[in-house]
């Protein structure tokens, strides 16, 4: 699922504690790696070392495919045939090492620590959107139900103030806005996949395999109240803790989304995308919106489902979550 709507998790923010406490928020126990998670991420596969001239980068060679797919949800169609050049893609994830690598380097604040805009006053609101359900026997809105803008919450502290990514170096880096994951592929001299790219590269990855053995980590249970955890986690997972693809390729489903540099349009058929460089959602008109591939830790059967090559989802550019992370490509 994504969160599209940064003008809803801003408004929540600049209500005030008051607003949180009625939602149910107020103390809220936000969900981190325990002692059992601990031992399973020892358990995780050693991720082969690539013989290439790119160190953590695998050759994908171009072909034609199938993009797109029918009958799942409107936005994945209508199917149709095209073509990728070969290119250079990321082997898992960017991790928080490798991102802390970044910053080190050049001392970049990405967008959730330099504030969020609100844009009604034009404050800035240092923060980012964290899962974070609300039980109820009412109805609950699936983006303000579920979803809290907590103030400071970033990359270093991915539950807000008092939670660090200490034990989860190995961890995708989350809470990413698409320039901070754009900054970081230019200084690494990559880019951003483009959708096709992650689609062509991510054909042969599962959710689970003919033997029913957990590929990828995602939510199993009923969404967002029960979670069985039997692919071992319950948040993110370390990268390559699942079997690699065909390609040799880590976590393109599941554990977390990933930016693409496509922009987002409610088909592949939208008739007027030249109108819209920056992409359209109707859900946020005038928002520049991306494409993210490839589902998270929080797909189920029951919820989101997107846990597929083909499926697809829009997210405002300014706004990063706890379940949004990237990898990058290089183009020859």
């Amino acid at each position: 699922m994504s969160t599209r709507n940064k003008g809803l998790f801003i408004g929540l923010a600049v209500g005030g504690a008051g607003i949180l406490a009625v939602l149910g928020w107020g103390a809220a126990t936000l969900p981190r790696p325990g002692n059992d998670l601990d031992v399973l991420a020892l358990q995780c596969s050693d991720i082969p070392v690539t013989d290439s001239p790119y160190p953590g980068m695998v050759w994908v060679p171009g072909g034609n495919f199938t993009m797109g797919a029918e009958g799942t949800y409107f936005e994945e169609g209508p199917a149709f045939e095209t073509s990728v050049a070969g290119f250079w893609i990321g082997q898992h994830e960017v991790t928080n090492a490798q991102f802390a690598e970044f910053v080190r380097a050049t001392g970049y604040l990405t967008l959730a620590e330099r504030g969020i805009e609100n844009p009604t006053s034009g404050e800035l609101i240092p923060g980012s959107a964290v899962f974070s359900p609300h039980v109820s026997d009412e109805p609950v809105n699936p983006f303000a139900g579920w979803w809290q803008f907590l103030a400071d919450a970033n990359w270093q502290q991915p539950e807000g103030p008092g939670s660090s990514i200490k034990g989860r170096e190995n961890h995708p880096v989350v809470h990413i806005a698409y320039e901070d994951a754009q900054a970081y592929a230019q200084w690494a001299g990559h880019a951003l996949p483009t959708e096709a790219q992650f689609e062509f590269a991510a054909q042969s990855s599962l959710r689970r395999d003919l033997a029913g053995t957990y590929q990828s980590n995602t939510w199993q249970g009923l969404f967002p109240f029960q979670h069985d955890t039997q692919d071992g986690f319950v948040g993110t997972a370390p990268v390559g803790c699942y079997s690699a693809n065909e390609f040799g390729l880590y976590d393109l489903i599941g554990n977390v989304w990933e930016w693409t540099e496509t922009p987002w349009f409610s088909s592949h058929a939208f008739l007027d995308k030249e109108k819209y460089p920056q992409g359209y959602d109707p859900n946020q008109p005038g928002e520049p919106v991306a494409v993210i591939k490839g589902g998270s830790y929080l797909c189920a059967p029951n919820y989101c489902m997107r846990y597929r090559p083909e499926a697809r989802q829009a997210q405002g550019k300014g706004l990063g979550t706890s379940h949004i992370g990237f990898r990058t490509v290089i183009n020859p």
